[in-house]
């Protein structure tokens, strides 16, 4: 396996800031990783799958690894309703979900159109129009990188949360590869306003109308990351208790909130930037995206320091409406 000195990041983070890496490398499969891993044990170590929800203010001083393991296997269940696909973890995830769809397994149709790959989708939980990523996980295989053991974890292990799991919070496994419980019939069920919106004047809307009507809403509202250097929703929508959302919707009473299991409120990030005046506002080559106020867009800087910067500018504007602190989704490195 080559290694390369001084690499360029640029290419390998959506929000296109550069940065330079002291050792990078591409394994395309364990065995590779684990030589990667005791080549360069006293190294501090960044995975990097498709570069959808980071970027840098420095360079990274020591080990980046883009894995590329590939490939797909399928198995069914006796009674021919449930599928099983174990998916390596570069493969592209839209492409995983049209395929599933084209084949006529439900279950990720409403997380059509997010960039990335397949690994990072655990990682994250990657989430949108009502449907999170751990509700059709059945398995997550990963490398750990203290032991160079390979661990299955179940669905219960893999300790999901909000836009959170174990991966993301311990960061010291390299996920290889998601086992997706999938079915074979489909029923659109209602979960969205806006995808059910869309979807009103059909009947009975298949696995492919709902996919269709996703990518519809999901172009509309958000930019393309090719075209205009992103990473999706900047911040994660916060939760509050019943006393603050009382309180913010004596002077917002359009304010949305959802009541949650443990009592707390989960309310809307673009809600809060839009109110606190940041919604299409641009400083310098940094902004928010004029569609919605919870993406932040790059026009031009190539340093990750002017994002931080109009990152706090607005979690200081929520902060001194709201008194609300917007923790940001996206990791920064």
């Amino acid at each position: 396996m080559d290694y390369y000195r001084q690499t360029s990041l640029k290419d390998y983070n959506s929000f296109k800031t550069e940065a330079l890496a002291k050792i990078f490398c591409q394994p395309k499969n364990v065995k590779e990783l684990r030589e990667c891993l005791s080549e360069h044990s006293a190294e501090q170590k960044l995975i990097i799958g498709g570069g959808c929800n980071l970027f840098f203010t420095r360079d990274f001083d020591g080990l980046v690894i883009h894995p590329c393991i590939k490939g797909l296997r399928e198995t069914w269940d006796e009674d021919d309703e449930d599928i099983f696909i174990e998916v390596n973890a570069s493969e592209n995830w839209d492409e995983l979900v049209a395929y599933c769809v084209e084949q006529g397994f439900a279950g990720l149709e409403n997380l059509s159109l997010i960039p990335g790959t397949v690994g990072a989708a655990p990682i994250q939980n990657i989430g949108a129009y009502g449907v999170e990523v751990k509700d059709v996980i059945r398995e997550v295989v990963a490398l750990d990188m203290e032991t160079n053991e390979v661990i299955s974890f179940s669905n219960v292990e893999c300790e999901f949360a909000y836009r959170d799991s174990i991966f993301k919070r311990t960061n010291k496994y390299i996920v290889i590869s998601v086992v997706f419980h999938l079915k074979r019939t489909f029923s659109y069920s209602p979960k969205y306003f806006d995808l059910n919106k869309e979807l009103e004047d059909i009947e009975d809307p298949t696995i492919q109308d709902v996919r269709d009507a996703v990518i519809r809403v999901r172009e509309r509202k958000l930019p393309d990351e090719k075209i205009l250097p992103n990473a999706g929703s900047f911040f994660k929508n916060p939760y509050i208790t019943k006393e603050q959302t009382e309180e913010i919707l004596k002077d917002y009473p359009d304010l949305p909130a959802y009541l949650q299991k443990d009592g707390m409120m989960k309310t809307s990030a673009a809600f809060l930037i839009d109110k606190s005046g940041y919604k299409g506002i641009r400083v310098g080559d940094i902004g928010t995206y004029p569609n919605q106020p919870l993406i932040i867009v790059n026009y031009g800087s190539s340093d990750g320091n002017d994002i931080v910067r109009f990152m706090r500018e607005i979690q200081a504007a929520v902060k001194d409406t709201f008194n609300i602190e917007l923790e940001p989704e996206v990791r920064i490195y």
